[in-house]
This record gives C-alpha cells, sequence and structure tokens, in this order.
C-alpha cells in the first residue's frame, strides 16, 4: 500500500501483508450509539488459554516462507517474515485485537491523544515507565525523533519503502518529562495512530547507513517480550529466546523457531515432527482431518500426496508402487497426523477481480460495470469458502473488512448481479452479437490469395478471436478462447462442437491447458506462496456456472475477448479454477476470455506492474487506516515529468478526481465518524467506477499441534507472543484467554 515501494518485491509485498503498525486501528475511533457495527465474520481460532494454564517453556517450531533479506520492516525487499519477528522484539503502540480494531498497546504506552488543533495537530504520547530497550536505555523522544527523520522522506540517503504519515510532522520533541513524547503535525493527520508501531531504536534509524544496513541482518537492541538470539542462513531458520529485560508478563515459550518449510511440503513435515505450528493448504486440512477421523482421506477431503514425499494419505495398500508398504507409509503418517489439529478463520485481506482500464476494451466504463454485473459474486464465494466451513460471504467494501470501522457494504453502488443489464450495458458501448469468428487457417490463406493479399499472415489475422485480448505473445503461454475450427478447446477431451465437462472446472467461454488440473485428487485451495501473487482459493473439479455462453459480440469488426493473465506453475491450480468459472460467467453475456499464463516470477512485475492484463486476479489486504493506505491503490493516475504515467498502486489505472479527493479530506479529518462516512462515499465511487471487484475474503488454515494454545488462525489478530505456549499436565483451554 502507500508504505511499499517500486521493486519487485515490494509490489509483492504490497499484496501479501501489511506490517502490524498499518494494521492499526484506534481505540477512541469507535462508533456513534445509533450507528450499526460490523463484525468479523468468523472469530478467530487459537485455543484460547489463560497464562495460569500454561507450562513455563518449551520451544515453539513454526513455518515460515521465506527467511527475510530484511529485519527492518519499512524497506523495501521486507516480508511476512519481517513482521512477525518485529511484532516479537520491537515496541508497537497499538496493536489489533480479534475483531479487527487495535488496542493500545499497555505494555509499551499508557496514553496517548491529541491535546491541541489550533494551528497545529499535536499529540502527547505517554510511555510505560517501565519500557527500556534491551540495552538499558529508556524508550523515549529520541526513537521517536530519529525515525521521523528517516521516514520523512526529506533525506534521500535513507532507503525507505514508505513514509506515508511521517512526511505530515512538523517537529517531535520530549514533553514534560522523559516519559512524554509530543509530535506537532504540519499538516492534520487523522492516520496519527498507524505511526511508530513498529518503533525501532535510534541506533539503527539515527544515519543513513544503520538504517540501510544495520538492520538487514541482525537486531542488536530491541524491546518485546523475546529477542533475536540467531538467524542461521544456512539451515534458513530465525531462533527467538525471552527477553531478559522484558518488563511485561514474561513470556511463556522458552524459543520461538522460525523455520523456511516450502508450503507444499509441510504437511511432511508435521507428521515427521518437525513443526508445531503452520499455515497450510486445503490439502493438508484434509489430511489432518483425517488421520483424527482414523480414516483414509478421500478426494473429497482434500487429501493428496505431495512430490518428492510419502503417499498421500488416500493411497491403497495395493494401489501404485510399493503395494503394501505405500499403505503402511501412508497409515504411519495418518497416526502422526493425529498429533494436529486444524484451525481456521479468514484472513485480513481479500481477493478481487482487477479490470485494467488503461486503454483497449475496458477503457469504457460500461464494459467493465458489465463485466461487474455479469459476475455471481456469491457463487464465487461459496465455491471458495463453503467446503472449507467458512462463511460465504461476499466482500462488500475495498477499504475495510467487516468488522473493521470503516466497513460497509457500497457493492449497491455498482448494482447487483444482472445477466440482462450487463448485455444492456455492451449493447450501449457498441458491442452487438454475431462478431466475426475464427477460420481455419488454410481457408483464410486461401481467401487472402483470391483478394491479392500477401500469403505472410500476421498473428491477428490468423486469429481474428484474440483481436482486442491483449495480444502480447511473448514470454508466457496463451490459449484462445476457441479453436481454430471454431469450437471450444478448454479441454483435452473435448470434442467439436461440445462444451468443456463441468465436471472439470472449466468454462464455455475460457480455455487452459489440461496438463494444469494433472495434479493429486484433492490439491484444493493451496495457499499461494509468500512473494508470489496472493490469489484466490476454490476446491478441485469445481464446475464452472451453468448456462450457455450467447454468441460472441463483436464491434467495429472486432470481437469481444478479453486477455486474463494467471500465473503459471503447479501450485495455481485454485488460482485457475476461479478465473475459469469467472470466464464462464463472463461468456453468458457474450464476453470471450483468452487465459494467458505467464511465469510465477514475472506475474506482477512484467504484467500486473506493468498493465500488461485485461483481467487479473490477486488480494489486497486490509488496512485500518484505508485513508492512508486505500488511497495509493484507488488513486486517479498522473503522467509522470518523463512522459510515464505513475500509477502508484493503482494497477488497474482505473481512479477519479472524485476519489481523490474524498481520501484527501478523510485523512485530514479528525472526527471519526465524519471520517468514516468520506472513506465509505470513496469506496461507493471505486464501486461505481468498476476497475477492480472485490470477491471475498482469503480462508486462514493452520495446523496447530494439540495442546498448543493461544496460537493457530489469527485472523485480525496481533500474536500475544508472550501468552503463546503448551498447556500444562490435565489443564484445558478456556472460551477467553486470560492475563492472570
Amino acid at each position: 500500500m502507500s508504505h511499499d515501494g517500486v521493486g519487485l518485491r515490494a509490489v509483492m509485498r504490497s499484496v501479501a501483508f501489511l506490517t502490524a503498525g498499518t494494521l492499526a486501528v484506534s481505540t477512541l475511533a469507535g462508533c456513534s450509539s445509533g450507528e450499526e457495527v460490523s463484525k468479523p465474520l468468523v472469530g478467530q481460532d487459537i485455543a484460547p488459554a489463560g497464562r495460569a494454564a500454561i507450562a513455563d517453556g518449551g520451544t515453539l517450531r513454526w513455518a515460515v516462507d521465506d527467511l527475510p533479506e530484511t529485519l527492518n520492516t519499512f524497506q523495501s525487499d521486507a516480508d511476512a517474515t519481517t513482521t512477525r519477528v518485529a511484532q516479537a522484539v520491537l515496541p508497537a503502540m497499538y496493536r489489533l485485537d480479534a475483531a479487527g480494531r487495535p488496542q493500545r498497546d499497555a505494555d509499551f504506552l499508557e496514553s496517548a491523544k491529541v491535546v491541541d488543533t489550533e494551528p497545529k495537530q499535536v499529540v502527547l504520547y505517554k510511555l510505560s515507565q517501565q519500557a527500556v530497550w534491551s540495552d538499558g536505555r529508556e524508550i523515549g523522544a529520541a526513537d521517536f525523533a530519529a525515525q521521523w527523520r528517516a521516514l520523512s522522506g526529506k533525506d534521500n540517503a535513507y532507503w525507505t519503502a514508505r513514509n506515508a504519515g511521517y512526511e505530515r510532522i512538523e517537529k517531535v520533541e520530549r514533553g514534560a518529562n522523559n516519559l512524554e513524547v509530543k509530535v506537532t503535525f504540519a499538516r492534520p493527520y487523522a492516520d496519527w495512530r498507524s505511526l511508530f508501531s513498529p518503533l525501532y531504536p535510534k541506533d539503527v534509524m539515527g544515519t543513513p547507513d544503520s538504517f540501510n544496513d544495520g538492520a538487514r541482518r541482525k537486531l542488536k537492541v530491541t524491546a518485546g517480550p523475546f529477542a533475536v538470539k540467531k538467524i542461521d542462513r544456512k539451515n534458513d531458520r530465525i531462533v527467538l529466546t525471552r527477553n531478559p529485560r522484558w518488563w511485561g508478563a514474561p513470556a511463556k515459550l522458552s524459543e520461538i523457531d522460525l523455520k523456511v518449510v516450502p508450503r507444499d511440503k509441510r504437511a511432511t513435515a508435521l507428521a515427521a515432527g518437525k513443526l508445531d505450528l503452520a499455515e497450510i493448504d486445503p490439502s493438508a486440512a484434509g489430511q489432518i482431518t483425517a488421520g483424527a477421523a482414523g480414516t483414509s482421506a478421500s478426494p473429497g477431503t482434500g487429501a493428496s500426496a505431495h512430490k518428492g514425499g510419502s503417499p498421500g494419505a488416500g493411497a491403497s495398500p495395493h494401489n501404485g508402487p510399493g503395494g503394501r508398504h505405500a499403505g503402511t507409509k501412508a497409515e504411519r503418517r495418518l497416526k502422526a497426523l493425529r498429533a494436529f489439529e486444524v484451525r481456521k478463520s479468514l484472513e485480513p485481506a481479500f481477493t478481487q477481480l482487477a479490470l485494467n482500464g488503461a486503454e483497449g476494451t475496458l477503457a469504457d466504463e460500461r464494459v467493465r460495470r458489465a463485466v461487474a454485473r455479469a459476475l455471481d459474486r456469491k457463487a464465487l464465494a461459496e465455491a471458495v469458502l463453503k467446503p472449507l466451513g467458512l462463511p460465504a460471504v461476499p466482500v462488500g467494501s475495498h477499504v475495510a473488512l467487516s468488522g473493521q470501522a470503516a466497513y460497509a457494504d457500497n457493492s449497491g453502488a455498482l448494482g447487483k448481479e444482472d445477466t440482462a443489464g450487463a448485455q444492456a450495458l455492451l449493447s450501449d458501448a457498441g458491442w452487438v452479437p454475431g462478431g466475426p469468428v475464427k477460420v481455419k487457417k488454410k481457408e483464410e490463406k486461401e481467401e487472402k490469395e483470391e483478394s491479392g493479399e500477401s500469403g505472410e499472415s500476421s498473428e491477428e489475422e490468423e486469429d481474428s478471436g484474440n483481436a482486442g485480448a491483449g495480444g502480447k505473445k511473448a514470454g508466457h503461454e496463451s490459449e484462445s478462447a476457441e479453436a481454430d475450427d471454431g469450437t471450444s478447446s478448454a479441454g483435452e477431451d473435448d470434442k467439436a462442437g461440445r462444451e468443456s465437462d463441468p465436471a472439470e472446472g472449466k468454462s464455455a467461454g475460457s480455455t487452459e491447458d489440461p496438463k494444469d488440473h494433472e495434479h493429486p485428487a484433492g490439491e484444493a485451495g493451496r495457499r499461494l506462496a509468500q512473494g508470489s501473487a496472493p490469489g484466490a482459493y476454490a476446491p478441485e473439479g469445481t464446475a464452472a456456472p451453468g448456462g450457455t455462453a450467447v454468441k460472441a459480440l463483436a464491434k467495429n469488426g472486432k470481437p469481444l475477448a478479453l486477455r486474463f493473465v494467471l500465473p503459471s506453475g503447479a501450485g495455481y491450480p485454485t488460482l485457475r479454477a476461479v478465473a475459469d468459472r469467472i470466464s464462464g460467467m463472463l461468456a453468458r453475456v457474450g464476453i470471450r476470455t483468452e487465459i494467458s499464463k505467464v511465469s510465477e516470477a514475472s506475474y506482477f512485475k512484467d504484467h500486473i506492474a506493468a498493465g500488461d492484463f485485461d483481467l487479473a486476479l490477486w488480494s489486497w489486504p486490509a488496512s485500518a487506516f484505508p485513508a492512508t493506505d486505500a488511497r495509493p491503490i484507488y488513486a486517479k493516475p498522473v503522467p509522470a515529468a518523463d512522459g510515464s504515467l505513475n500509477v502508484e498502486q493503482n494497477y488497474t489505472r482505473v481512479g477519479t478526481d472524485q476519489v481523490d479527493q474524498l481520501f484527501d479530506e478523510a485523512v485530514a479529518t479528525l472526527d471519526d465518524t465524519e471520517r468514516r462516512g468520506l472513506l465509505r462515499k470513496a469506496d461507493s465511487r471505486i464501486w461505481a467506477a468498476a476497475g477492480s471487484i472485490p470477491l471475498f475474503q482469503r480462508p486462514q488454515l493452520t495446523a496447530a499441534r494439540k495442546g498448543l494454545v493461544n496460537a493457530g488462525a489469527f485472523g485480525f489478530q496481533t500474536p500475544v507472543f508472550q501468552d503463546i505456549g503448551f498447556l500444562k499436565e490435565g489443564a484445558k483451554v478456556s472460551p477467553s484467554p486470560s492475563r492472570s
């Protein structure tokens, strides 16, 4: 979001997660008595327990996606593991609770409030008198001032990825005593609570050299329940240990071992007893569920054999290589997985369909609105979430998720699913039935020769059905929406003149390489890898929506065809399953799609960020500070000095002056109720522009060892690291954890 840089890792980071600070919201940002308050669609699932029931000591082995390149969350190549470490070892003024609404962290902050608004906004922080860095120095104004100077954007020597909010500060100074910090703003800033979370010591922020390099591979000075003990790059692990200078409730665990384990290998690592906690995909969840039931997993459970690992839980003792030995191995695997349980919630992130409105067909707002109104968002949410037992509710806002203060369902500004309405919009835009379709190249060549034209045909001439679909072929695979003989080529076994089999999860309006569905039975909902394109989930074999595709539409001799760009590779079958369903919905109103598979490494850099797509799927994290963090995602692109288009993070290239104005007003409005109203108006305008269509909140599945408490599927909540641990023998989990 606003804090992300322009590099590839920064772009990917922006769609994958936010730091603890940018997820915080004010405890003072309550709703008025007459205002309806939204609730999270589902609660967290962490096996809560009071501290008295938790054993003292033990090591938690926690799977992560990557070993971070930096431990400085304000740098462009920071990732999710950077954030996790920062949450455990650094101060944060506010942290999210389970409802997605942050609370003041009393271990660091006694109070914080706006004490003046005229002539300038002034915020007074009162720090805990016990709060000290691990070197014994008090946390104070010098640390706040150093972080402000580093992130203000005034000194280019600091290689920062974000400065949102810090650039509005005029000065930072000591208050009445060492425990008070006085921050004066040059311009009003409603999201002031997002600042100084996490807070780094002045040793890190004080000079460009220390900022740029000093905190990349180590953190000498910290202030949290844990400290960084070791970063083992040879064995891909970070070890956190209890901070002996921690003044709050002592950490129950002795150590946290963050181990890099690829997502497709986590079920194997769990069964081998090498992990205690790991986010997993539905395939692994199915195996754990099957193990708990004492049965072999069937395709319906989502179990599968992992590449390079042992046979899946559904393997028959007599099937395939190994015979009885294979079955015995599978049984041992299931037995080992009985030590775990699946904890599930929804991530604070939503998957969207993005429409590139920079030029071409989708530059016409009527066509974008038609695409949006052709979608059955409820059906998409059900396909993804219902099989997992999670609420299948479409997301109704671009700026917040249910449970957050700014949330309101504003999708009515665009209108509900309406096939007739979508077709009317397309007709009004000049797209009418009966456009050209593909002809055989031999027939086309004969026609050209008869007309005296050159026999050398261009790609567009050979494939008129692809016109207007993006047309870029280099560096990626591309499958046209129709075969050369004018029939669907949606599947390997499809016959001429026949729609693809719904059981294959294919739609009549799109095509895809059939080898992409050659994955183990039940390979469903795999979590897209961190640092790639976060996306959607759907069970394997999900059928495309019913209904018959109408005749293709055309305008000025060219068909209406949109290029749907997706990442290639074995890790994305579910992302493509969702795309197939969308393609089927669009086919019902006469919009053809061309599935274009590009390499995972180039997906964001060379296609999304570069604008080389018509349609695409990725996810945005929810921010508790949308006035700051959502603005660059939906800001109107403006020409840069070098003639290029500055899109910030608005990769759809769709924006309006009115939306920008509403965000600008919201970020400067200190009244909470008024600010929420401005944000909801902005959201309505974003819906109406139809540049991006929120679909559903992403599922969060976590495997946790039985007896591990206060950890799992955290949902919105920032983990309370000092309360995570293993139950004492005979103790039980409780409905609400106690800090006693």
